[in-house]
C-alpha cells in the first residue's frame, strides 16, 4: 500500500481565526441543502457488503502485522440496552427492563474483546475507548467495573494524560457517585444526551430529563477529574421552536461544557418504528428549523465556541479545536477525533470496525451475535475492503470534512495521479460550487469558504465515486495490496 501520511505542512496553510468559523446563509443552505452522507467513513456503510466475513477480517488484520511497527488502537464498545424508548431514536439499541439480557451480553462480549486482543498481541497500545450504545450506563456499576478490568488485562492502554477514553452518558442512569465511579474506573471524557431542556419537547419525546439533574452530573464530571464534558442537543423535534431553542442553547452555555453537538433530526418513522409515536403535527417547519440552526450558531460562536464541522462545536482551547488548527483532526464512527492513523477495533453488536484499509461489521442482532462467538468466530456479518480508488477519495474527503480545505499537490504526493486529470469531472462540478459561493479553487488549493462550511457534506459528495453513474475506475490507478495470509485466533469455550 502506498505511504499517505502526508507532512501538516504540506496540507495546511495558516489557520483560520475563530471568530470566522463559519458564516450562515439561510438562503443558501435551504436551496442547496440535501440528505447526504456524514462520512464518518468512505465508502459509507450502506455500500459495505455480505461478501465481506470473518475471514476477509483476519486477512485485515493480517496485513496490518506484516506492516511493521506499532500503532496505536481505537477501541470502541457497543452496549445496546435502554430502559425505555425515546422516540427520536435511530441508535441499534435493545428496550428492556430485564438485566439479565445485559448479564448474558456481557459474557459473550468479554469473549468477543478477548479474541480480538490476541489478534493484536504485541502492537495493542489503546490511545482511544469509547463507549456508546443504547445506554452504556444501563450496566451497573460492578458489571461496568469488571468489563473495564476485563478490558486492561487484555490491551495495553496509555497513560491517562495521553489517552481519551470516554462514554456516552444518559443523565437520568446515574447518580453523582456513579460518575465519580466511572472516573475511578479509568473514564476521561464524558457525554450527556440532553437533546433539549424543554419539558413539553421532552414529554413529546418520550425523554423527560429534568434541567436540574443534568446540570448536578455535570458539576459531578467536573469535581470527578474528567477532562471533557460534551452536550448533544437535537433541533427539529415535535414542540420546539426558536422560543424552546433559546431557552435550551442559552442553559447549556451557561453549564459550558466544552464540547456541543447539535443534530438535526431526521423524522424516517417507516424505516424506525419507534418514530411512529412522534405527532407529526407537532414537528416544526423547514424554515423554523433553520431558524433554530441559525440560532444556535450565532449563541455559541458569540460564546465563544469554535466550528469544527458537521454538527460539532469545541472550546478553542479543546483539543478538537486544536486538532484541527494543527491538522491533525480525523473523522470516524465516533466522529470528529484527534486520533488519527490509529485502527479501529469496535466490539459489540452491530459495532463497525476500521482495520487496514477494510471496514467490517458485526452482526446487528442479539442472536448472530451469539452464535458466531459460539462458533468461536468473530461476528463480523459485512463489510468491504477498500481498493486504491477508495483510499483516495477517503483521504480527499477526510481532509475536506476536518481541515475545510485540500492541497491537490499534497494528494499527488501520496498517490500516482495526475489531480487535475483523475478528478477531472469532480473540478467542474466544483466549478458550480464555486459559483454559489461553497468553495474557491486557486492555483493547487481547494478551500470550503465560510458559507460553504454548513454545506461540507454537498462538497465532498462530489468526491463520491458510489452516488455517481457507475463508472470504471482510472487505469492510472493501481489494484489495492492483495492482503497476507490470516493469522490463528484462539478458541473458545461455548460457555458463557
Amino acid at each position: 500500500m502506498l505511504h499517505q501520511h502526508i507532512p501538516v505542512s504540506a496540507l495546511r496553510r495558516a489557520p483560520v481565526p475563530a471568530a470566522r468559523s463559519v458564516d450562515f446563509d439561510p438562503e443558501l443552505v435551504a436551496r442547496l441543502g440535501k440528505n447526504g452522507p456524514r462520512y464518518t467513513s468512505y465508502p459509507t456503510a450502506d455500500r459495505f457488503g455480505d461478501g465481506f466475513a470473518y475471514r476477509d477480517y483476519l486477512h485485515a488484520v493480517a496485513s496490518v502485522r506484516t506492516r511493521g511497527g506499532a500503532r496505536p488502537l481505537s477501541l470502541y464498545l457497543h452496549i445496546p440496552f435502554c430502559d425505555t424508548v425515546c422516540y427520536y431514536c435511530a441508535c441499534n439499541k435493545i428496550v428492556t427492563r430485564n438485566r439479565e439480557k445485559a448479564a448474558t451480553y456481557l459474557g459473550y462480549l468479554k469473549r468477543e474483546i478477548a479474541m480480538q486482543a490476541a489478534l493484536f498481541a504485541g502492537i495493542n497500545e489503546v490511545e482511544q475507548l469509547h463507549f456508546g450504545g443504547g445506554t452504556p450506563t444501563y450496566l451497573s456499576d460492578e458489571q461496568m467495573g469488571d468489563l473495564m478490568a476485563h478490558l486492561r488485562r487484555s490491551f495495553r492502554f496509555a497513560p491517562d494524560d495521553i489517552g481519551e477514553y470516554s462514554i456516552e452518558v444518559d443523565p437520568r442512569t446515574v447518580s453523582q457517585e456513579r460518575v465519580h465511579s466511572l472516573r475511578r474506573q479509568g473514564f476521561n471524557r464524558i457525554s450527556l444526551g440532553v437533546q433539549d431542556f424543554n419539558p413539553a419537547v421532552q414529554k413529546a419525546v418520550n425523554r423527560v430529563q429534568p434541567e436540574s439533574e443534568t446540570r448536578a452530573i455535570i458539576r459531578a464530571a467536573r469535581e470527578a477529574g474528567f477532562r471533557s464534558v460534551s452536550i448533544d442537543l437535537i433541533y427539529g423535534l415535535p414542540r420546539q421552536n426558536l422560543a424552546t431553542m433559546t431557552a435550551t442553547i442559552e442553559k447549556v452555555i451557561a453549564a459550558s461544557p466544552d464540547r456541543i453537538s447539535i443534530y438535526h433530526y431526521a423524522h424516517l418513522p417507516h424505516v424506525f418504528k419507534p418514530q411512529r409515536r412522534i405527532a407529526e403535527a407537532e414537528m416544526p417547519s423547514s424554515t423554523e428549523k433553520l431558524g433554530m440552526l441559525a440560532l444556535c450558531i450565532e449563541r455559541l460562536t458569540g460564546a465563544g465556541y469554535v466550528y469544527i464541522g458537521m454538527d460539532h462545536f469545541a472550546k478553542p482551547d479543546d483539543d478538537l479545536a486544536v486538532a484541527q488548527r494543527q491538522g491533525r483532526l480525523h473523522r470516524n464512527f465516533q466522529g470528529y477525533s484527534t486520533h488519527a492513523d490509529t485502527d479501529l477495533i469496535s466490539c459489540g453488536v452491530s459495532a463497525i470496525s476500521a482495520v487496514g484499509a477494510t471496514y467490517s461489521q458485526n452482526a446487528k442482532t442479539l442472536d448472530d451475535y451469539y452464535e458466531a462467538l459460539d462458533n468461536n468466530e468473530l461476528p463480523v456479518a459485512r463489510g468491504i475492503a477498500l481498493g486504491m480508488d477508495d483510499l483516495l477519495r477517503r483521504t480527499v474527503i477526510g481532509k475536506l470534512m476536518c481541515q475545510f480545505e485540500l492541497s491537490m499537490c499534497a494528494i499527488e504526493l501520496a498517490f500516482p495521479i495526475a489531480f487535475g486529470q483523475y478528478f477531472a469531472d469532480e473540478l467542474a462540478a466544483l466549478r458550480q460550487l464555486e459559483y454559489d459561493g461553497l468553495v474557491t479553487i486557486e492555483g493547487d488549493w481547494i478551500s470550503v469558504t465560510m458559507r460553504g462550511r454548513l454545506l461540507i457534506r454537498n462538497i465532498c459528495m462530489v468526491f463520491d465515486r458510489y452516488l455517481a453513474a457507475p463508472t470504471t475506475v482510472p487505469a492510472t490507478m493501481p489494484p489495492a495490496v492483495p492482503p497476507a495470509v490470516p493469522p490463528a485466533v484462539p478458541r473458545y469455550s461455548r460457555t458463557v
